[in-house]
């Protein structure tokens, strides 16, 4: 069996197909949405992490207030400097569910 020459070049698995933040104005409840989903050459989802971070809520965990990702080999939530596993692992739901429970976070935040 032949061996693959190195050639010092290493071959792209993986796209950053969305990178996004969103500001979020103080008088409409500060923070920053964050958006970052990788994907295969099968476009299939491979990383992902979606974030809304607003220091005015929590300073735990770097003022990640809510977040999803599958870092460290399986799908979390963060959660007020706590972290879950969790069963979803369709990108569509994960992200429904993060904008339902981000809705409600926002909305305790323009309460302050």
């Amino acid at each position: 069996m032949a061996k693959k020459k190195n050639t010092g070049r290493s071959i792209k698995t993986e796209t950053l197909l969305v990178d996004e933040s969103i500001s979020i104005h103080k008088k409409k409840g500060n923070g920053v949405i964050r958006r970052r989903i990788w994907v295969d050459v099968a476009n299939k989802v491979t990383r992902y992490s979606l974030a809304y971070i607003n220091h005015h809520l929590s300073h735990d965990d770097n003022g990640r207030v809510l977040g999803y990702d599958n870092a460290h080999g399986y799908h979390h939530k963060h959660y007020m400097g706590k972290v879950e596993p969790i069963t979803l692992t369709n990108i569509d739901e994960i992200e429904k569910r993060f904008q339902k429970e981000f809705e409600v976070l926002h909305e305790q935040a323009k309460k302050r």
